[in-house]
């Protein structure tokens, strides 16, 4: 296939994946608009800690202060903050759940309010595909007696062990689709999307969320510089250049929402990019090592990733590569690189770069943060250099080959034939190699709706975070390029889920708007502009018609803005005959209280004394009713049935009920000979 042939292929809208909705959290940047502005200007992002920063923060001083200690890593502020009332978590639940899973349920929330799609919206066929990597808090968590014998031990895992990060995902948002959580280690997030591709191309979803979360410990904390091993000997990491030591570990996550391009463009999605192919190849036995990589099958997965496209490697301008920086893997994928864009060979027209130098190496996550940079750089037609980007190392060829690395921030500008497009690289120690080829966006069909008197649409749960995205939502739409005020008013109505604090504004313009929306961002009335009868009955809580002009447009998502839930430290065990003391034994002689106790304890509540309050909606479940079972049995020689927590009571009649065991009182035998009719 020619080159020239290959770049006039047209886009087969039925075979193609459109990039519909992204979010993401990396070092240095809380949102995306950061983060493009971080990668923009060549900035590095790992943070470099003082010793006193890192021992206040619980790292062992010994360790901190040995010659081979590196105080530097790629941080993500505040890991431990979650809105866990959003999820439907108590107090005790969100301690337990793992960081991991409190970011990718927030960036999954986000990813979806970024593709103009309500996250409660009840998508019976969107898939979930993610993945983790292991945690202090899980180890942690998991070897805590007092934390299994508060909530249970089957309860401890479900809440953090990683095998569940795909299925909190379709569970708390009711998604239906498959729901799989991968690990190929470093190329976890990029495999993830090359399954939600395969998923939707056979048709087994509509939607996909795809992505992957890294979060080792939300505790400050360098690592240890061993001669010869992966790790960069001065804290900074630069993939392909000629100073290049080795990588640095970091902490990140990111979600992508992917759909079949046909249907987002019959929808007029706000289609962000398209994959036009992906494969997924592994070394097998033909390498030095198991944790070595290959030649071979990483150009294989390139090779086959372009030809699912009906392209031709060379018909890329831009190549984002997995990046260590370290001398074996810079060297082999530079070679395997070399063989798959052979197209291209000696014109060194084809740019190369890779996110670490800015972020760390962010392990299950370094793939989908290299897929957003790159669909970032296609919307913005622009390539971004490496950070602190400085000459090739001479090592790779580069001179020879169809590559050279980006050293600053330049235009992208459009092919004479074809559409911008890259390549995005991730492998995975083990041995998985995955590729993604990439486009830029086709036009977005129909003229810009315009404006008019709209009503915008505004709940959070708390008036804080009310105000938070009015703020956000003024500074989007006077922002250049903003959305239509049509298409904002119906992005607002279809795509956020409702919630019980709420307020609105009514304008003509964007600029109207945006100033009613920061008057309202500064405490005023919920209603700024007068009453408007729509807006009225958005207030009152009654349903508002979805109906009207406009297209699903990127707006700001929801200001998660919830406290530190902490994380769980892994503790040296206590040397033998130093055993920790044990807390006295024994209950109170109010029996009733004692056991209001015990739920309070198990279902996150500072006390269960609110008469009105029933375990369901403390957010009780079966797997608190079997643990709550055992305590009961242990703890107060109790043998209630399971059954006693099916129905509706509250805490104060639940505890009398189970006092009622103890006494032999048949109202029990009553309660339960009535749950089994029903």
């Amino acid at each position: 296939m020619t080159e020239n042939a290959s770049a006039a292929e047209p886009l087969a809208a039925d075979s193609a994946i459109a990039v519909v909705g992204m979010s993401g959290r990396f070092p240095g940047a809380p949102d995306l608009d950061t983060y493009w502005r971080n990668l923009l200007g060549g900035l590095c992002s790992v943070t470099d800690f003082t010793e006193e920063e890192l021992i206040a923060d619980g790292a062992d001083p010994q360790e901190v202060r040995g010659r081979d200690y590196i105080p530097a890593k790629g941080h993500l502020a505040d890991a431990d903050r979650f809105d866990a009332e959003v999820f439907g978590f108590n107090r005790t639940e969100a301690a337990a759940l793992d960081p991991q899973h409190r970011l990718l349920l927030q960036t999954a929330w986000s990813a979806l309010e970024d593709a103009g799609r309500n996250p409660l919206g009840g998508s019976a066929r969107t898939g979930v595909y993610v993945g983790g990597g292991s945690t202090e808090h899980m180890l942690a968590a998991q070897t805590d007696p007092k934390l299994a014998a508060s909530i249970g031990a089957l309860q401890v895992r479900i809440l953090t062990d990683r095998e569940f990060l795909a299925p909190w995902i379709s569970y708390r948002l009711g998604l239906e689709g498959p729901s799989l959580t991968v690990q190929t280690a470093c190329s976890t997030s990029l495999t993830a999307v090359h399954l939600a591709v395969q998923s939707l191309l056979l048709g087994e979803c509509d939607t996909a969320l795809a992505g992957g979360v890294a979060v080792d410990t939300v505790h400050k904390r360098g690592y240890v510089h061993h001669q010869g091993g992966i790790f960069s000997p001065d804290g900074r990491c630069r993939p392909f250049d000629e100073r290049a030591g080795g990588t640095v570990p970091g902490n990140g996550v990111g979600v992508v929402v992917l759909r079949r391009l046909s249907d987002a463009l019959a929808d007029n999605d706000p289609v962000r990019a398209v994959i036009r192919g992906s494969a997924v190849t592994n070394d097998g036995a033909t390498k030095v090592g198991f944790t070595a990589p290959g030649v071979d099958q990483q150009t294989a997965a390139i090779v086959e990733a372009w030809a699912a496209a009906g392209l031709d490697p060379a018909d890329a301008q831009y190549l984002e590569a997995h990046g260590t920086a370290t001398a074996l893997g810079d060297r082999i994928e530079a070679a395997a690189a070399t063989a798959a864009f052979k197209g291209a060979l000696g014109t060194g027209r084809i740019g190369i770069g890779s996110v670490k130098s800015n972020i760390g190496h962010l392990d299950a996550a370094a793939g989908v943060a290299a897929l957003i940079k790159s669909v970032l750089m296609l919307e913005h037609a622009t390539l971004v250099p490496n950070a602190d980007a400085g000459r090739a190392h001479p090592e790779l060829g580069f001179d020879h080959s169809p590559f050279h690395l980006i050293e600053r921030a330049a235009s992208w500008p459009e092919p004479e034939l074809g559409p911008r497009r890259a390549g995005v690289s991730s492998v995975g120690i083990g041995g998985t190699n995955v590729h993604v080829v990439l486009e830029q966006a086709p036009p977005r069909d129909g003229a810009e709706s315009p404006d008019g008197p709209e009503v915008l649409l505004l709940s959070a749960r708390t008036r804080e975070d009310l105000d938070a995205l009015a703020g956000r939502l003024a500074a989007a739409l006077r922002a250049p390029g903003a959305p239509s005020l049509a298409d904002t008013a119906h992005t607002l109505r279809v795509g956020r889920a409702p919630m019980a604090v709420r307020g609105y504004v009514r304008a003509t313009d964007r600029a109207g708007a945006a100033d009613l929306l920061a008057a309202l961002a500064s405490g005023g009335a919920v209603s700024p502009a007068g009453p408007d009868p729509l807006g009225e009955a958005w207030l009152a809580g009654e349903p508002v018609p979805a109906e009207g002009g406009g297209r699903r447009t990127a707006l700001p998502s929801y200001p998660f803005s919830g406290p530190s839930h902490g994380a769980y430290r892994l503790f040296p065990v206590a040397p033998a005959g130093e055993q920790p003391e044990r807390e006295p034994e024994g209950r109170s002689a109010d029996l009733e209280q004692d056991i209001r106790a015990l739920l309070a304890e198990a279902l996150g509540l500072a006390d269960a004394d609110d008469a009105e309050m029933t375990y369901f909606a403390a957010g009780g479940d079966s797997l608190t009713a079997v643990h709550l079972v055992g305590c009961l049995r242990d703890d107060f020689d109790l043998d209630v049935p399971i059954t006693l927590f099916l129905e509706q009571l509250t805490l104060h009649e639940m505890a009398r009920q189970i006092i009622a065991v103890r006494e032999g009182d048949d109202s029990l035998d009553a309660l339960l000979a009535e749950l089994e009719a029903e």
